[in-house]
């Protein structure tokens, strides 16, 4: 018994490091509107890199030849020798690994993550397979996928819901047909804490073989959990006081349904709780912010306000008894300072007035290396936004340098924007945008209100069916001048059916963010953007169309 508790493993693993592997590219990717493109996935993944996870599973690359193409490319650019291992996703059939060693097989630390159901309910109604079947399953293609590398991770999908007696037989067979790292998800979120604790101890204590395998660090156990009931971080830390030495996590949390476990709640518990854990990882924490920043403008998914460690209000406090205890001592009511994650304080004060120069060196302080031409081009935001506002804070700053860096290929640019609206007068407005070869269009419309207006007069140009399913803005900063941050999400025709093989729709969500002074503008921009991932799927998809 430890501190109280009971069913913790009395045989730890000898290493003191928890491995992080980071799903977001493919995991984080199935979620709603969260596409991504082969150079958005590259740059997300350099950043991981940068941020020292140990696993990255960069894909799965037998879902299309995009994704394939695009694990590759990871393999070649961020596998290197000192570098994380590049991980690719397969069913437990031949085709599958087979694909996932093509991508991954350019990597200098590749990796094959394999995976089959366990539960009843998944045997039974999607399998369609009896338990016999699923280990005599396992035992071949596991061993197919050690035929191309020693590095292969096995999980039986929905393990918080199968029997344990079953998992037991299933892990063994893994275990004897090659598998190094065992993952035990809880894919759709069901267990507790206690329960999945004690789950990840009785594996290693009754799976055959397993536990002195463990004790001398040839198997990794690890832990996959989702946030269907809120306790995906809770259940992968109970994991890991049984005995787990791997967690496979997401940036901010963002997956299927309600989420992954969030990567950075898991670091910064193992970081702050260090002599409850005993543990820690390789993260490099000062990383964090910008790596959360960078996947929210992405994937066009905002981080909520009080998200734990990357949210706006992480470090806020307002309560007067708060405020006061912090002015007192800083650990009254902060159990971490927020330079730990990344979050900048800001010793400039930059304005209307200042130079390029201490505009580069914020730039540098806040994480953002660029090159001359995007330097040219962020100053020249910075001074139109500077001749806006008084004072320009760091978010300010972050939020137009994101718009700028993580932007989709663009077939439309938002020029110009002008609207009338009133409660005496029929909202309208009028539209410019230019087309990438050039041409430059405009249209006004009429709407409800100046938003609904302005986004009537862009569909008129760009003539692409959508439907938009969500309108979300937030103030950067506080006060009258702040910055808009707009989200916007749209459902428009993929042109590929298999892009939603659960639903068998033909239609994706895809995200678009802006920012601006002006709300109307921040929105236009935003809109401008989802139809851009919007057509960007389309042509992609004509382009393989006309390949096949």
């Amino acid at each position: 018994m430890d501190n109280g508790e009971v069913g913790i493993v009395n045989i730890f693993p000898p290493q003191e490091t928890v491995s992080i592997f980071d799903t977001t590219l493919r995991d984080g990717e199935q979620s709603p509107g969260a596409t991504l493109y082969k150079h958005e996935k590259l740059e997300i993944a350099r950043q991981l890199a940068r941020l020292g996870v140990d696993i990255i599973e960069a894909g799965f690359p037998a879902a299309s030849p995009g994704d394939l193409d695009a694990v590759a490319e990871i393999a070649r650019t961020v596998g290197t020798p000192d570098g994380p291992v590049i991980a690719g996703l397969a069913r437990a059939n031949r085709g599958d690994i087979a694909k996932a060693w093509e991508a991954v097989r350019h990597a200098a630390k590749p990796r094959i993550h394999t995976f089959i159901a366990t539960s009843d309910i998944h045997m039974e109604h999607k399998l369609r397979m009896t338990r016999e079947e699923v280990i005599r399953c396992v035992r071949e293609m596991v061993a197919f996928a050690r035929s191309f590398c020693d590095n292969v991770e096995f999980s039986p999908e929905d393990a918080g819901r199968s029997d344990p007696r079953f998992l037991y037989e299933v892990l063994a067979a893994a275990l004897e047909s090659g598998a190094t790292t065992l993952n035990i998800p809880d894919t759709v979120g069901y267990t507790t804490p206690w329960e999945f604790g004690e789950l990840i101890r009785l594996i290693i204590e009754n799976t055959p073989g397993l536990k002195d395998k463990v004790a001398n660090g040839e198997v990794i156990i690890s832990v996959h959990t989702h946030d269907d009931l809120g306790l995906a971080t809770a259940n992968a830390l109970a994991g890991v006081r049984n005995g787990a030495r791997q967690v496979e996590c997401t940036i901010n949390g963002i997956g299927e349904r309600a989420g992954n476990c969030s990567l950075e709640e898991v670091v910064m518990a193992l970081y702050v709780r260090q002599p409850f854990f005993g543990l820690r990882t390789n993260i490099v924490t000062t990383e964090i912010h910008r790596t959360s920043d960078m996947v929210s403008r992405y994937t066009g998914i905002p981080v909520p306000p009080n998200k734990a460690i990357v949210g706006a209000n992480a470090f806020a406090h307002e309560a007067g008894i708060h405020q006061d205890g912090m002015l007192k001592h800083k650990r009254t009511y902060e159990i971490m300072d927020a330079s730990l994650v990344g979050v900048p304080e800001s010793r400039l004060v930059l304005g209307k007035h200042s130079g390029r120069h201490a505009f580069r060196v914020r730039l540098e302080q806040l994480g953002y290396h660029l090159s001359p031409e995007q330097l040219d081009e962020a100053f020249r935001r910075f001074k139109a936004l500077a001749d806006k506002k008084k004072y320009v804070a760091d978010a300010d700053i972050e939020a137009l340098v994101g718009e700028q860096l993580y932007q989709p290929v663009e077939t439309w640019h938002l020029e110009q924007v002008q609207v009338i609206c009133g409660n005496k007068n029929i909202p309208t407005a009028t539209v410019v945008l230019r087309r990438h070869d050039g041409e430059v269009l405009s249209a006004t419309g009429t709407g409800t209100g100046p938003v609904d207006a302005a986004y009537t007069a862009i569909r008129q140009i760009v003539q692409v069916p959508n439907r938009l399913i969500e309108y979300t803005v937030q103030s950067v900063t506080e006060g009258i001048d702040a910055v808009g941050d707009v989200t916007v999400r749209i459902e428009g025709e993929a042109g590929d059916e298999r892009l939603n093989p659960q639903t068998g729709s033909t239609h994706r969500i895809y995200s678009g963010r802006g920012v601006d002074t002006d709300i109307i503008v921040a929105s236009a921009k935003a809109y401008v953007q989802a139809l851009n991932r919007l057509i960007a799927a389309k042509e992609e998809r004509r382009a393989f169309v006309a390949i096949s």
